[in-house]
């Protein structure tokens, strides 16, 4: 007697499960990603025409630091004392430096450095001083960075 084995050779299809799987992976991997993409924005720009092409003096550049005790120092220089809130001294040299500046055509651009514990009411009184000298174009910094 023989025996023959039957076997049932059934053809493979097409499987859609893991087709799907793979497409909401891929899907979920795209929607994490957009959150980390960059939205690039406009910067809007005024370029100069040639007529514009005017001589430019370089600006002069005064840094003024506030230190915790109080005092404020000028390009490293210390001015008044730290008790003194009217800033006479600062006061007339940022004067002279407006005026001077003023009539060389110069821009004059003040930073201020203060570190992180000098006080508020400090800032004031130099805030003051450029005010009385006309000194407009101020910047600050805090930190580290301060004299």
């Amino acid at each position: 007697m023989k025996h023959t084995i039957h076997t049932d050779t059934t053809t493979l299809g097409f499987q859609i499960a893991p087709m799907i799987d793979v497409v909401f992976v891929i899907m979920l991997f795209f929607m994490v990603m957009v959150g980390t993409v960059k939205v690039e924005r406009e910067l809007i720009t005024k370029l100069p025409k040639s007529g514009d092409a005017l001589v430019k003096f370089p600006v002069d550049e005064i840094t003024i630091g506030i230190l915790e005790d109080g005092t404020v120092t000028m390009n490293e220089e210390s001015f008044d004392s730290p008790r003194d809130k009217a800033l006479t001294t600062l006061t007339k040299t940022l004067r002279r430096l407006a005026a001077s500046s003023s009539q060389q055509q110069q821009a004059v651009l003040v930073t201020i450095q203060a570190e992180e514990q000098a006080s508020y009411e400090r800032v004031i009184d130099v805030l003051n001083s450029l005010h009385q000298a006309q000194i407009e174009n101020v910047t600050f910094t805090v930190g580290a960075q301060a004299l």
